[in-house]
């Protein structure tokens, strides 16, 4: 979230995408720094996912990310 910080201060559309085990971890963070990021979130877990099962996720995601990023601007 540091990241988007800095990259949003700078006028850069921003968000970040991560598993759904990690929606509550976000929160917080958000909440500590004081922002509301833009953010999708995918189910989990990843890392035991095939490579043609992560090229469906990315593909059912691709048209969220592009809106998140489009209405950050």
């Amino acid at each position: 979230m540091h990241d988007i910080m800095n990259l949003e201060s700078r006028g850069l559309p921003s968000a970040f995408i991560a598993s759904t085990e990690f929606v509550d971890a976000a929160a917080a963070q958000g909440r500590s720094l004081g922002i509301t990021p833009a953010s999708l979130f995918v189910p989990h877990p990843i890392q035991d996912r095939s490579d043609e099962e992560m090229t469906q996720l990315a593909r059912d995601a691709i048209e969220k990310i592009k809106r998140l990023v489009c209405s950050a601007e």
